[in-house]
């Protein structure tokens, strides 16, 4: 038990580190825990994550505590998500984490994004996101696509087919570019 919650612990301050690391508005540990949805909905969702895996009589709960946070953060995450560490939504309101997204380390979504399904079957549906992936407000993703390491995905870009790994994918329907530069975010305008 102590090794579990020694773990979680440390999950929780590498998710307090993520936005301190991706915000330069972001000024101490207090002001983030305290005042940060998207830090907040990652949390509850590793709360609802682990009863979800763990214990599968309580995933009704799991489930309704996810959507109460959803009704206080305005973020929805499903509980049967897989999210690696690190992840940090900046301001997060709209913001749609389907239950068999995938998303590695060091993850970072704006607000409006959705990692959206397009079946009505009980299968993989989701977007798969690969480490240091950086979706831009309003981008949806869409399908059991995978998107590469390091790749970024321009705001309001609509995603239906795989993006490679450190491409810069913009537009509706969204197409792939060169290789993104290397550094935090690229202006997804200097495409259109």
């Amino acid at each position: 038990m102590g090794g579990r919650f020694h773990r979680f612990m440390k999950t929780l301050h590498q998710d307090l580190q993520a936005a301190r690391d991706h915000d330069p508005a972001a000024r101490s540990n207090v002001e983030v825990a305290l005042g940060y949805p998207g830090v907040h909905a990652v949390w509850a969702y590793r709360i609802a994550h682990a009863v979800w895996v763990h214990y599968p009589a309580f995933k009704l709960p799991a489930r309704l505590f996810s959507q109460f946070v959803r009704a206080m953060t305005g973020i929805e995450i499903h509980p049967g998500a897989t999210i690696g560490p690190r992840l940090f939504i900046d301001h997060g309101m709209g913001v749609v984490i389907g239950e068999t997204a995938e998303l590695g380390a060091d993850c970072m979504l704006y607000h409006g994004v959705t990692l959206g399904g397009t079946s009505l079957k009980a299968t993989k549906r989701h977007p798969t996101l690969g480490d240091d992936v950086v979706v831009g407000a309003g981008a949806k993703v869409l399908g059991p696509i995978l998107i590469g390491d390091g790749a970024r995905i321009g705001a309001n870009a609509v995603v239906v087919h795989d993006v490679p790994a450190h491409a810069t994918a913009v537009g509706v329907p969204a197409k792939n570019r060169e290789p993104a530069p290397t550094g935090f975010w690229i202006d997804p305008a200097i495409y259109i």
